[in-house]
C-alpha cells in the first residue's frame, strides 16, 4: 500500500536572513567563516542591524531539503517548532505554499523564546557563514511528533543540528520507533562537524542501530569517525550504515552501499552562494531513492540540484529541477 508521504523531515524551523559581506566585515564583527555559530537573541539583533540590505526566506537545513522534494513533485511533510508570532506565520505559510504538509502546533505567544532565525553572511568566494538564533525551535519535543504521520512515511529525515535540543533526541527516538515499526526507513544529515563533536556518542549509537542512509560532507564524516583520511572515514561509515552519501565540494560526491562505491563528479557551476547546496543535494538524493532510482543516479540528481542552488543567492531553487534532470538524462520518461 502506498504511504501518504515519501519523506517526512524533522528539524529546525528557521527564517533565513541572507546578506552579502566582505572579509573585513567578518573580521570586524567576529564571525567565524564557513560554519554555523549559535547566537543569542541580543547578538542576533546587533548583527542584523549591521548587515544592511538582506533577503528573508523561510529555511532550516532539512526544511530546505523537504522543499526540494516538494518542488520535484514528491509527497513531503515537515515537523519543526515555531512560535505564534509574525516570523512563525511567515514560516508556516511559506512551507504550505510549497505543497508541504506542516501541522506542528506553534508555541503560544507568551513563550519567552521567539521563532528562530539564521543570519547567513555570504562572502565573495560564495562561502556562507551561519549565525543562528534557534529560539523556540530548540524546544522540539516528543509531544510534537505525530506517530501516525511517522508511520505513514516511506522515509523520515532527521536533522543533526537538533541533537542540541534538550528533548529533540527523545523526539527523534519516538519518530524512529513509529516509522520503522511501520516498515519505513531512517535518513539523517550530520549537519555540522562541531555539532558532531558535541554529540558523537549519540550520533554513533543512532547510526549503528537505526539509520539506513547517512548524508554528510567531508568535514562532517571526518569529524564523526575522528579521522583525517576520507577513505578511512567512509569505510567506517559504510560498516555501520547501509547507504552513505558524502559530498566533497568541487570534488563531487562519494556513495557507498553493499560493498560498492561510486564517485560522481560535481557539476561545474559559477559559485554565487553555497547556502543550501548540501540541503538540496540531500532532498534530490532522497527523492530519487523514493522514486526507485539507483544510488549513483540519485547522486547525479543531488549534484544537479546543488549546482542550481549555488548559482544564485538563497537556498530555494529558481529553476525547475525536473527540467534540469531531464536535460541531464537522469529522469525517466513519465
Amino acid at each position: 500500500m502506498t504511504k501518504r508521504f515519501q519523506v517526512v523531515g524533522i528539524g529546525n524551523a528557521l527564517v533565513d536572513v541572507l546578506a552579502y559581506c566582505d572579509e573585513a566585515f567578518m573580521e570586524t564583527n567576529g564571525v567565524r567563516k564557513g560554519i554555523m555559530q549559535l547566537i543569542d537573541v541580543n547578538r542576533g539583533t546587533d548583527l542584523y542591524s549591521r548587515i544592511g540590505s538582506a533577503r528573508e526566506i523561510s529555511g532550516g537545513s532539512v526544511a530546505n531539503s523537504v522543499t526540494g522534494i516538494a518542488r520535484l513533485g514528491g509527497r513531503a511533510a515537515f515537523v519543526g517548532k515555531i512560535k505564534d508570532d509574525k516570523l512563525g506565520s511567515t514560516f508556516a505559510d511559506d512551507m504550505r505554499a510549497q505543497g508541504i504538509v506542516f501541522d506542528t502546533s506553534p508555541a503560544p505567544s507568551c513563550h519567552p523564546a521567539e521563532t528562530g532565525r539564521c543570519i547567513v553572511l555570504v562572502t565573495p568566494d560564495g562561502e556562507r557563514s551561519m549565525n543562528t538564533y534557534l529560539g523556540v525551535t530548540e524546544f522540539l519535543a516528543p509531544s510534537d511528533i505525530d506517530e501516525r504521520m511517522m508511520a505513514d512515511a516511506e522515509w523520515i529525515f532527521l536533522e543533526g543540528y537538533r541533537f542540541d535540543g534538550p528533548e529533540s533526541q527523545e523526539a527523534f527516538a519516538k519518530a524512529i520507533f513509529a516509522c520503522t515499526n511501520a516498515g519505513g526507513k531512517v535518513a539523517i544529515t550530520l549537519s555540522d562537524p562541531f555539532c558532531v563533536e558535541r554529540h558523537r556518542d549519540s550520533f554513533g549509537a543512532m547510526l549503528r542501530d537505526h539509520v539506513d542512509l547517512v548524508l554528510a560532507n567531508r568535514a562532517e564524516i571526518l569529524s564523526m569517525y575522528g579521522s583525517r583520511d576520507l577513505d578511512s572515514a567512509l569505510g567506517a561509515a559504510a560498516a555501520e550504515v547501509r547507504l552513505v552519501a558524502c559530498t566533497d565540494g568541487e570534488n563531487g560526491v562519494h556513495v557507498l552501499m553493499g560493498g560498492r562505491r561510486w564517485h560522481v563528479p560535481a557539476v561545474t557551476t559559477n559559485v554565487v552562494d553555497l547556502t543550501g547546496a548540501g540541503d538540496l543535494f540531500a532532498g534530490a538524493f532522497l527523492w530519487g531513492l523514493a522514486e526507485g532510482y539507483d544510488p549513483e543516479t540519485c547522486a547525479r540528481m543531488g549534484n544537479i540540484a546543488a549546482s542550481e542552488i549555488i548559482g544564485h543567492i538563497g537556498a530555494r531553487p529558481e529553476a525547475d529541477l525536473r527540467d534540469l534532470f531531464i536535460s541531464a538524462g537522469v529522469l525517466r520518461d513519465g
